[in-house]
């Protein structure tokens, strides 16, 4: 049985999707980097020794390899490593950044994310994809996926059919006066697709042996009615909600099918779920069969499309495949980190007044800086600018000379924002310039000169009642993280795993240029 996807009105954004993919160079549906499971050599198996010990798989590297980690059918990669690792140093959340906290290194990241994909290979070992709502997620990211591949590829196919003249740029051109030329062929090749890609759909539409059930039409319009007007449960809003296909149709009703094509079917079960992926203020009312029949097309279009791509095997291809599979992953690891979570224990009023005793300075007003800074392009080129400011050059002359900012103004910081970099600029004194000095740019590091103009020391508080939630949010983040951390131990020692220490050995992202 064929699930629905998105309704019609979601059709016209796949085929734009797909035709932005193709007339772009960009990387078509690129999703990052993620977990490669290729090159396995003899000189990178589990090592002996106690299952799942660091001490035991940590193994010299034997010859040149991109692959710092190894966990089940799980690799990871140097390139991913060096990412995450500068992900790490960012802070997660400004509001709870502690100054004190070390900051992650090499190991510590790559230790981290092998305890992921411990949790991943978990969750699929408890059937967490048994689940119908992550099944279902899943299932809609690559149907989508699947079909925006099958209107790139039908459009690089048939490219020389939408590449617009240069007698058509010129008359869209004269029709809007506003539009330069690449804008005019952008419009044009996207219009001339869009028509490509409808009549596409209508060939497949036509071959696909589709036969509807008309005789059944009456019962989905009776089935319809009594969701919306007599729900099982009460409900606050005025729509039919999803979750009453689930608890509100009979098995008789949820399997009766409203149409066979070519390898699948349309149930009344499918047809009201295209409906309730509607948003309610556009759902149509359905009181007639031609209104049952519109909202079959419409739950027709993206099963017809997967059938089609899975009639040519795109169904197959590899980067598809990936695809899909890191976005398992990712809900994998999201549900089983929820699910522990949960097991926290809410901390008592107690407890809360004692945490708070024991962090005052944590709840206080923060410390504050403002400062102005020339960003730069490297070491010598910062160790420049501080020379001639300390010779006596204007800031703002030479920040235009040499910053990568040229038009900085300055600003207010604090520690959540600086992370690790924090400490030097709160070493530094109203009117001091100082640097060189790293900080963050961008989603990399770069060299600064930073100018302090005021300094303002946080303002410890005493407890009030009305600061109850806000350390209660801070004892629980802490408690859930040390749920999860103790069960990425658990799991460590549950599943062999390898790092290369030779291979991280050199990864620094502080150490630039």
């Amino acid at each position: 049985m064929i699930k629905l996807s998105p309704a019609k009105h979601v059709l016209p954004f796949l085929w734009l999707f797909a035709l932005t993919c193709c007339l772009c160079t960009a990387d078509t549906f690129g999703q990052g980097a993620a977990a490669a499971r290729t090159e396995q050599s003899a000189t990178e198996q589990t090592a002996a020794g106690e299952k799942g010990s660091e001490q035991s798989t940590a193994q010299p590297a034997a010859g040149p390899s991109t692959v710092v980690g190894r966990i089940g059918t799980y690799v990871i990669t140097r390139k991913e490593l060096e990412e995450r690792l500068m992900t790490e140093l960012h802070p997660y959340d400004q509001e709870i950044y502690d100054e004190n906290a070390k900051p992650g290194d090499a190991r510590t990241v790559l230790m981290k994310m092998i305890a992921e994909k411990a949790m991943i290979m978990e969750a699929r070992k408890q059937t967490y994809l048994e689940d119908e709502m992550i099944s279902s997620n899943i299932k809609r990211y690559r149907e989508t996926r699947l079909v925006n591949l099958l209107a790139q590829k039908y459009l690089e196919k048939n490219k020389d059919k939408i590449t617009a003249t240069e007698d058509e740029i010129k008359q869209r051109m004269q029709a809007d006066p506003k539009l330069d030329q690449a804008r005019a062929k952008a419009e044009i090749e996207r219009a001339k697709a869009g028509k490509l890609l409808d009549e596409y759909y209508t060939q497949i539409h036509t071959k696909s042996g589709l036969k509807k059930l008309s005789q059944y039409f009456p019962k989905a319009i009776e089935v319809y009615q009594r969701l919306l007007r007599q729900p099982r449960e009460p409900r606050k809003v005025p729509w039919i909600q999803n979750s009453q296909i689930k608890t509100d149709l009979a098995p008789s009703e949820e399997n009766t099918v409203l149409a066979v094509f070519a390898s699948g079917q349309i149930t009344l079960k499918d047809w009201l779920e295209a409906y309730c992926d509607i948003v309610p203020p556009r759902r149509p009312v359905i009181d007639t069969p031609k209104a049952v029949d519109d909202l079959l097309e419409s739950a027709l279009r993206m099963p017809l499309l997967v059938w089609e791509a899975s009639s040519l095997g795109l169904d197959k291809d590899q980067e598809l495949v990936k695809q899909v599979t890191d976005y398992e992953d990712r809900r994998l690891l999201s549900e089983a980190t929820v699910a522990k979570q949960k097991e926290a224990k809410e901390p008592t009023s107690d407890e809360i007044i004692a945490y708070f005793n024991e962090n005052k300075e944590v709840f206080g007003t923060s410390k504050q800086l403002k400062i102005d800074l020339i960003w730069c392009e490297g070491l010598a080129t910062a160790r420049k600018v501080k020379a001639e400011l300390d010779a006596g050059k204007d800031f703002e002359a030479v920040r235009e000379q040499y910053s990568l900012e040229k038009k900085g103004q300055a600003f207010h910081t604090q520690p959540g924002s600086e992370g690790l970099f924090w400490k030097d600029l709160w070493a530094g004194e109203p009117g001091n310039v100082l640097g060189p000095l790293k900080g963050f740019y961008g989603q990399g590091i770069k060299w600064r000169i930073v100018k302090i103009l005021e300094k303002t020391p946080g303002q410890v508080k005493e407890y009030a009642s009305n600061m109850e939630s806000q350390v209660k949010d801070r004892m629980t983040t802490e408690r859930r993280k040390e749920l999860v951390a103790q069960y990425n131990d658990e799991l460590l020692k549950k599943y062999p795993f390898q790092i290369y220490a030779d291979r991280i050995k050199d990864i620094d992202p502080l150490d630039i240029p």
